[in-house]
């Protein structure tokens, strides 16, 4: 398969922005309800 380094690359690039999404979304989630609360 010729497209091995591409195809490498495009599902890293997606799972790190998936990773990266999840972390800040997650982040926010969690913070946001204790400013809410005070």
């Amino acid at each position: 398969m010729f497209l091995d380094h591409a195809v490498i690359a495009g599902v890293m690039t997606v799972g790190l922005m998936m990773v990266i999404y999840s972390s800040v979304g997650l982040f926010i989630w969690r913070d946001s309800p204790r400013r809410g609360r005070r």
